[in-house]
């Protein structure tokens, strides 16, 4: 098992909204890039629906984001996990970041979407309930996971359910 941390936020101060994952997988901690997986649908997805060639070099493709007011990071800040699953983070090591912060410093995000239901799950159970009075205004939406592994729904089914970030961006 390993000991590994996430990377730090893609945000400026005009985000208007934030994608969550869990934690990086191995091979987005090899390339140091966030949905680095061949096989990961994220980038094909918001490629999509922000109209950005998904095969643009990584700082282009997080750029992108950033112009569209879309922010990108992790629940977890730290975690013991074997390779790449969420099921295999061990729970008792999870650290979470620091979002009363990140909120502060990102005054104008009004809605969450999470990258699957762990990311959802350890915001609900361990930053919700610290987290600032200030901050109840923030909606959260959970998404299907972009990761491979969860294989129940294609690409274009996950594109499908992902479409409300358009609607809440306004565009």
């Amino acid at each position: 098992m390993n000991n590994i941390s996430c990377f730090a936020p893609i945000a400026d101060g005009h985000a208007r909204i934030l994608v969550l994952g869990s934690m990086p997988g191995v091979e987005s901690l090899r390339q140091q890039q966030y949905y680095a997986h061949a096989r990961n649908s994220f980038w094909f997805i918001m490629g999509q629906l922000l109209n950005f060639d998904e095969t643009l070099a990584y700082d282009k493709r997080a750029a992108n984001l950033g112009s569209k007011y879309v922010a990108l990071w992790d629940v977890l800040n730290s975690c013991i996990r074997k390779g790449s699953l969420d099921s295999a983070i061990d729970n008792a090591s999870i650290q979470p970041n620091d979002f009363n912060g990140f909120f502060t410093s990102h005054p104008q995000i009004r809605d969450v979407f999470f990258n699957g239901q762990k990311a959802s799950q350890v915001y609900h159970k361990q930053v919700l309930p610290l987290l600032a009075d200030s901050f109840g205004h923030i909606e959260y939406h959970q998404l299907p996971s972009t990761s491979p592994a969860m294989a129940a729904l294609s690409k274009q089914q996950k594109l499908l359910k992902w479409r409300i970030i358009v609607d809440k961006l306004g565009i």
